[in-house]
């Protein structure tokens, strides 16, 4: 495939002029073969933090280091051709100050080739984000629920409540000013995620807020059947893989059990012509050269 010929990858300015239009479809990616699959389907996808509950089987985002993120990312980045790629900065990376955001998150794009990170928070990261943006780092903002404060805030949805609403405006009227190129919305309350969808001129991609937003995304693990441990209310399962998978391996074992597999067509054969060839025992190749 010529240069000419390849898609080109969706920047983070594409997403952000992507705002009242057609809905931005979104999600979560960790391995190379996953993204290549993802790839085509996605305008952006995001190498969550998630990574750390999907596949280490941590009890939440909050012990997920640096080091990680960026094997993720790299991971991704080698699937996709297309998408726009976006890396979560973890827990910890960036709350210290403004500075060590900005020396982190210029690592991630060194390292990894990705088009934009993520960070949580709202008015208290709203400085930060102008900072990042300002030097060249595109942001991905996350109000609402926010996974990385779980300690504090809980796992649940927000909105409910006058004081709720007033912190969400306030996060969503900071972040609009910020520079960030669009805004996560999480478990937030649909009249609320509509309301903020409307008032910012940055896309919004949604998780539990509804179809009012410019955008979904979801866990794909979640929406795949393959992570079972919880499956919050806001997801639709698409498919049951880990179930699938289940049945596959309980075949292969039993077939093993039986001496069913491996059977004749998969099983190598010294070839007939190699004993033509070579006249004695001591003439004749290894193995390894025989068989292939």
């Amino acid at each position: 495939m010529s240069a000419a010929s390849r898609p080109s990858r969706l920047t983070a300015n594409r997403i952000r002029a992507m705002k009242g239009g057609t809905p931005i479809v979104c999600l979560t990616a960790y391995t190379t073969p996953i993204a290549k699959i993802l790839d085509e389907h996605c305008d952006l996808l995001l190498v969550g933090d998630s990574v750390g509950m999907v596949l280490y089987g941590m009890e939440s985002t909050i012990p997920v280091t640096l080091d990680m993120m960026i094997a993720h990312g790299k991971a991704v980045m080698r699937g996709s051709k297309r998408a726009c790629v976006v890396v979560d900065m973890p827990y910890g990376s960036y709350q210290e100050s403004k500075e060590q955001a900005y020396r982190n998150a210029v690592r991630i794009l060194q390292e990894t080739g990705c088009d934009a990170v993520k960070l949580e928070g709202g008015e208290e990261m709203a400085e930060t984000i102008s900072f990042l943006s300002a030097r060249g780092v595109p942001v991905l903002a996350h109000i609402g629920l926010m996974p990385q404060q779980v300690h504090t805030t809980g796992y649940r949805s927000v909105g409910h409540t006058e004081a709720e609403t007033a912190k969400i405006r306030r996060d969503a009227t900071a972040i609009g000013g910020s520079g960030a190129f669009a805004i996560v919305l999480e478990g937030t309350v649909e009249s609320v995620a509509r309301e903020v969808t409307d008032v910012l001129q940055i896309p919004t991609i949604g998780i539990g807020a509804s179809a009012a937003c410019d955008g979904q995304i979801l866990v794909s693990d979640d929406m795949l059947g393959l992570f079972s441990e919880f499956t919050p209310r806001f997801v639709k399962r698409y498919d049951e893989l880990g179930r699938r998978v289940e049945r596959a391996v309980a075949a292969y074992a039993s077939d093993v059990r039986v001496r069913l597999f491996p059977g004749e067509e998969h099983t190598f054969k010294r070839r007939e012509h190699a004993r033509k060839t070579y006249g004695s025992a001591t003439d004749a190749p290894s193995l390894a050269t025989i068989e292939s």
